[in-house]
Formats: structure tokens, sequence, C-alpha cells
């Protein structure tokens, strides 16, 4: 008999201060690459060093050097059985050395019965924090979220310093994890008797359609307090309200609000409500948070998988590393925001972090935009992969860690699940029995609500040793040859496509003969857009599609990866100039891959995917076989080449590509036009769509994913310049150098082209098209007013566009 796993009502909270509570982001601030021994103490002299603005990655800048971090290694998460040179692993920037950063706190000049803390969303990595030329303390995992209480080291009377070491080791890494404070640094001031820092969670033991009981528990320091509660919805209508006077055990308080009618929080209806929370000594008004949450219900067992809201719920999920491709590791908002916009159009509804704790503002549009969550925390335990990696601190750190990740984001809604690891050498051992159980307890501990999984890669082995069997949700990263074996072994009655797919492709890149297979490499080292190659240790699409479709007891996948990112170039991990991932469903400019339309036609229920591969300007390939694919959520099509039809192709009913793609092996190139049309069920007609050789190039055409940005000095517009004919046709296997020139009220920032063999830095004006197409980024000033780009390029016509920045 199958044990039910875990089933449970929550309701969950983005928590945001209001201005009760002093908040200011330390944005400003002076930065050193290198060793200054001096550069903690107060009266150094800074005034040399560069200014930065923080989040801040100083290594995105380059230059590209296959000597930095070069790894002789043998991995073994990719069945290799020797050691070889693997220069673009960690993306060949200059990541490694030591970086000082240095501010000025601006502090009001009453601070009796204040306390101060310094809060750090991410500091890559080994940081040591000075306050004043005296250490507060360390944190030497770069993803971890940390904070201090300064009170006792803050003067009034003087000016008080911030110095922050941070100091990334070589081989620390298996990609690439930026540098520096890339994450969001703040300043908060608040009245000692007030709201414990991450101190709010929120459960609901009932909810149905005409109630949900909302259970807040709020740790407070100070005593003989009361707390006063009104929630709010969307509209900002009261529809609850409580007030407590009282004290629990251990400084905690807790409250119990009803809410009637309430409107769950779902991928498709993300609705949020709001708490706004009062705290008082006497009459005092003392701390104040605005609580924003979502109400939800997840249970997980053997006899449905997941469901979420009573309704069975499979996870459509990608992985996403933390790079932010041409901008590196600092967190930007309209970059994640731009990711999750492309995603949800794909069809995707889940995101998991990986490896690594995600950003908080990832995580709150999540909230806002209607992602499940997977929330990761470790790469490595105790075993190492790397030589410096996590493994030096596990058994130091690695409990204060998980506990940090847990208390800073239980309450946001999205997340539905915690993962204690990826893919650690500790699965093969009993020792590691041992840690998985001693992690899984303390998320519990720390979380009741949701399940723990790891994404095991040596199935054979969890399934001997007992690992697999203790985990709340047992996660295979690939190995779906071993799904039915693991199956019936684990007791859980259910398994994760923790990880799955590897499938590589270059966008706009197409190889001949059109073969299946693992491993592939060609001389350009690229790889083919026909869908078809992937890892040694892994697999094609459609593997994992026919056990989502088949199996009910597998509750979903995490694709590697939603996006390309920095490192990590398998196929090409032995070979100069390969810098960055050949993974993704896009590429490392956001640009979609082929590879995009073939989730999107599975994924997408809500609207119609027809898309053709290859182009269609094959210059010398006149009369050879070109096969066409067509990726469609249509059961049949009809390919024409000008105009001669090639035959009605079908899906199968059977496993196979058949069954998810439509595919005409044995068509023969000839320039003109390529027509697909689709048919529905009953014969009609449902779409159509048409590709041309295109002529020589002959202008840029630019397109912005917005046309109005904030005017805050962070937003960007991300706009795809493409090559185009005289026609307006794309011209795909262009390669013109384009030019660009930002004025007015905004400035360039940087530009992507999405060709992992590119050694070009992101931040210089200039790039050479792949295939055709890249992307600039347009960054707004803290004015408001027009922005115009202009994009040039030897023997194009020029190409400007007007964007407009606003005051938020």
């Amino acid at each position: 008999m199958r044990k039910r796993i875990l089933g449970f009502l929550i309701l969950l909270i983005n928590l945001q201060l209001s201005s009760q509570t002093l908040i200011s982001e330390l944005e400003s601030w002076r930065f050193y690459k290198g060793e200054n021994p001096a550069a903690f103490k107060r009266g150094f002299d800074d005034k040399t060093w560069e200014k930065v603005k923080v989040p801040h990655d100083w290594a995105i800048y380059g230059p590209f050097n296959k000597e930095i971090d070069k790894q002789i290694v043998r991995i073994e998460q990719n069945n290799e059985t020797k050691a070889t040179e693997k220069t673009g692993r960690t993306g060949a920037l200059p990541f490694i050395g030591v970086g000082w950063y240095r501010t000025n706190l601006k502090l009001p000049e009453d601070l009796d019965h204040k306390k101060v803390l310094l809060t750090f969303d991410g500091a890559m990595s080994n940081a040591e924090v000075y306050i004043n030329g005296k250490k507060v303390g360390e944190r030497p995992y770069g993803y971890s979220y940390f904070y201090f209480d300064i009170s006792d080291l803050i003067e009034t009377d003087k000016e008080n310093i911030v110095a922050v070491r941070l100091e990334n080791q070589e081989f620390s890494s298996r990609w690439y994890p930026g540098a520096g404070l890339y994450r969001k640094v703040k300043l908060i001031v608040k009245d000692k008797i007030s709201f414990k820092h991450w101190g709010h969670y929120v459960t609901t033991p009932f909810i149905d359609k005409n109630r949900a009981e909302v259970s807040i528990k709020s740790e407070v320091n100070g005593d003989s307090v009361r707390i006063l509660t009104k929630i709010l919805n969307a509209d900002g209508k009261m529809v609850g309200m409580n007030e407590f006077h009282q004290k629990a055990f251990s400084n905690e308080i807790a409250q119990n609000i009803a809410v009637k009618d309430p409107i769950l929080w779902s991928p498709e209806n993300p609705y949020l409500y709001r708490a706004v929370m009062k705290l008082y000594s006497g009459e005092v008004l003392k701390d104040s948070a605005v609580v924003r949450f979502g109400i939800r219900e997840i249970n997980y067992s053997a006899s449905k998988g997941f469901e979420l809201n009573g309704k069975i719920t499979k996870f459509k999920g990608v992985c996403l590393h933390h790079d932010l491709g041409p901008i590196g590791t600092a967190v930007n908002r309209a970059a994640l925001k731009r990711q999750l916009t492309i995603l949800k159009d794909l069809g995707c509804n889940a995101i998991r972090s990986s490896h690594n704790m995600p950003s908080l503002e990832q995580l709150e549009l999540c909230d806002e935009m209607g992602f499940l969550f997977l929330a990761e925390s470790f790469d490595e335990w105790k075993k190492p992969k790397v030589k410096n990696g996590y493994n030096q601190y596990f058994d130091d750190w690695a409990e204060k860690d998980v506990v940090n990740l847990v208390r800073a984001t239980r309450n946001h809604p999205c997340i539905v699940m915690w993962s204690a690891g990826n893919e650690v050498p500790d699965q093969w051992g009993h020792e590691g029995v041992g840690r998985l159980k001693w992690l899984q307890d303390i998320f519990h501990r720390e979380d009741p609500t949701r399940p723990v999984t790891v994404g095991m890669d040596q199935v054979k082995s969890v399934m001997e040793n007992g690992f697999g069997a203790i985990l709340d949700i047992p996660g295979l990263n690939y190995r779906v040859h071993l799904y039915e074996e693991a199956y019936e072994q684990f007791p859980q009655g259910l398994l994760l496509g923790s990880e799955t797919a590897s499938t590589v492709s270059s966008r706009g890149v197409y190889k001949f003969p059109v073969e299946a297979g693992p491993q592939k490499q060609y001389d350009d080292l690229q790889s083919s857009s026909y869908d078809l190659e992937f890892c040694s240790w892994s697999n094609l699409p459609e593997d994992d599609f026919v056990m989502q479709d088949d199996k009910p007891w597998v509750i979903g996948e995490f694709v590697w990866t939603g996006f390309d990112y920095l490192g990590e170039p398998t196929p090409y991990d032995e070979f100069w100039p390969s810098r960055s991932s050949y993974f993704g469903i896009c590429d490392l400019a956001g640009i979609p891959k082929d590879r995009y339309y073939l989730y999107r036609s599975r994924w997408n229920t809500e609207d119609n995917t027809l898309h053709v591969l290859p182009h269609w300007n094959w210059e010398g390939r006149e009369g050879e076989i070109t096969p066409v694919f067509v990726y469609t959520n249509f059961n049949s099509a009809e390919l024409f080449i000008n105009g001669k039809s090639q035959g009605v192709k079908k899906k199968s009913k059977e496993p196979g590509l058949q069954r998810y793609r439509l595919m005409w092996m044995e068509t023969k190139y000839e320039p003109g036009t390529l027509k697909v049309i689709a048919y529905d069920d009953q014969g009609n007609i449902a779409a159509e769509k048409t590709i041309v050789t295109a002529s020589k190039p002959h202008a840029i055409k630019l397109e912005p994913d917005r046309k109005i940005i904030q005017a805050d000095g962070n937003d960007l517009c991300y706009v795809t310049a493409s090559i185009v004919d005289s026609k307006g046709n794309l011209c795909p296997t262009a390669s013109s150098r384009l030019n660009f020139k930002v004025e007015g009220k905004g400035e360039f920032r940087a530009v992507c082209n999405g060709d992992a063999t590119s050694l070009e830095v992101f931040h210089e004006p200039t790039m050479k098209v792949f295939n055709g197409k890249l992307v600039v980024l347009v960054e707004s000033l803290k004015v408001s007013g027009e922005i115009e780009l202009t994009v040039s390029g030897e023997g194009l016509k020029t190409s400007k566009l007007k964007i407009y920045s606003s005051l938020p």
C-alpha cells in the first residue's frame, strides 16, 4: 500500500515593511578589485576606487580568457572516465580573487531605542563584513541571505563606514557564479520593540469555497505588545480583521483571521491579498508591516500526484541558473520579468532555482505572475564535486544556510517544494543517507507544510542504500530508463523529473545529415537546432514527454534549461572558445530557439503553435535532402515547397518522435517558398505559416519588448535587432556587425547575440549578429523622458527606435 506523503492547506506571504520602519537600499558603493589589507578601516582613503551601483557583478565585463579557472577534471556526473582540460566550464570570465566594497551609512540622528540591521540578499562569496573597522561577521556561501544586528556598532556623531571583503576561490564552481555584491544590500532601522526580521509565518488550517482560516504567527522583539491586523483584497477592500493582546511562548504571537469567499492563488489566477499589521506597546505604535500573501492548497499523494487547490497539476517546469546573460549575476527585476514573460508564453508553469537559493525578486515575480517554484539550496554537501566548493563549509554552515533560506522565503505562495541538493556525491554512501535525513529534518522543522526533494542522478545507488526511500519526493535527474524500476522500489508512489532532457542546440544552426545522437560535435563548435542532439547522460524531450503523458505517477518535469547560461558549454567543454551552455530552450540573449516551439506546442494549451524549421536559405544545397520539421499543437499538417505538396503528416499515438513532431525527412532544398498548413481533427484548415528564401541584407529591424520603462535607473528595455532584406524577410545567416548609440534619458547597458563561442564583451556598444539576430539592452536613468536608440551597420540602412521612461 502506498503511503500518503504530505497533505496540507497553506497561505503564504511576501513581507514588505512599511514606512514605520526605515528601509534604505544601499546602492552607491566604492569598489576595488584586489587585496587591500587596510580597506576595512574607518579612515581608509577610497576616493580612487571605482564608483559602482549595487547589485554589481565585477566579473561580467571580462575579458574572456581560457586560462581563467581552467580545470583539469573528470566530471563524474557526465560519466567521464578520465580528467581533461575544461576551459570554459565557469564562463572564462575573471571572477576569481578578492574584491572590496565600501559605503557610508546615512542614519537618523536619534537612534535611542532603535535596532539597526544590515541585510544582504547574497554576496559572492566568503563575505566578511566590517562596521567602522570592526568585524561584524562572515558568510561563506555566496547564495545565502543573511543579516547582522549592528545596533551596538553604530555611532550617531560620526560617519559610519561599511566595508565588505569578498573572495572567490579557483575551482569553487561548476558554472559561472558571478562576483561581488550581486544582490541587494539594505539598511533597516526600527524600534527595539518590533517585528523580528523574517519573523512572520502564515498557514491556513482550513479552506473551502466559503471561508479560509488564516493563522499568522509573528515573532516579536519586546514585551507587553498587541497586534492589529487588517486583511485587504486586491481592490483594497478589508475582508478580515483581528486584534491580539497577549504574548505567546518564545516571543511568538499567533492570530487567527477568517477570510470569506477566498480567491485561491494559482498559475492561472495568481491572486494576492495584503495584511496590514501594526504592533503597539500600550497605545504607542512601534512597528508595522504590509504583508502580501496568496491563499492556496497543495497536496502530494500516491493516488493523485501533485494537487493544487484540489486539481491534479503536472509540473511543466524549467531549471534556471541565476545569471542573466549579458548583465551577469547582478539581479535585475526587469531582466527576471522578461525571462518569466517568455516562459509564460511557452506554457511553462514552474521554475527550479538551479542549483542555488533564488533571488527574492524572482520569488516576488513568480508570486505575481503565477509560477510554481522549487527552491533549491545546494549543489554540494560534504563530498566535493569541485576542490573548493561548498564541501569546505557544509559541517559549520549547512544548517544556518537552510534556516535562512526557509525563514526568508517560506511565505511566498509560489514555493511548493524545497530541494536539499542536486546530484550530490553523498548519494553513494551510507553517510550521505544520514546527511539527507538531517537536512530534511531541518526543512521540516522550519516549514512542516512543504515536502523536500533532491535531484538524484545515481538512481541505482539510491535504490539500494535507502537514500531515495526517505525523501518526501524522489527527484530523478534524467535516467528515464530507470523510472519504472524506481517507482516500484520507492515507497512514495510517485516520482518527479527534477532535471530532464539536456538536449543541446544553437539558435539558427542546422547540421546535415539530420540524425539523432548523443555528444555530437562539429568544427564550428555549434549544436544542431533540429533538436535531435543530447548529452551522453541524457535524452531527447520526447522521452520525457512520454513519461509525463502516460505515467500518472510522474508528477512533472523541470527541463535543463529554460535559458542558456554562462559556463558548462557541453558538449564543447574541452574546446575553446566555447564559454556558455547550449542547453537552453532560449539562447543567452533570451531569443527562443526552435526547441521553444516544441515545448510550447505541448505546454501552452491556450494558444495555437505552428513553427517550421529550418530556415530556407541554403545556397549550395540545391537538390540536396533538407528535412523540414513542424512543431504544432495540431495533429496533422501539409507541407508545400514552391506550391508543390510534399504530403500530409499526422502525429502517431505511439511513443516516439512522431507523437510530438511532424517530420518530412526526404524533402530537397530549392530556393523559394516553404509553406505549411495545419489541419484540425475535422480536416479543416486551422493555421498557416510561410517562410521564404531571403535576399541580401538590407536593413535593421528593431523590436522592443516594451516601449515605456520606469525612470528608476534600473529598468531595462530589451530590443531585438534583426537583419532583414529589402522586403522585410529575416536574413537567417547574416553575421553583420552592428553599432549602438543611446541618447536622451537612458543609456546603453549591454548587448548579446546568443553565440556560445563569441568572445566579444557584452558592455561595448558593438557586436556581430548571430544568425541574423541579437538583443541590445537600454537602461533608464532616474529622469523621465525620451530615449533614442540608433543601430547602424556597414551596408545596412540605419534604424532608430524611440523609448520612453516615466517616473514610477
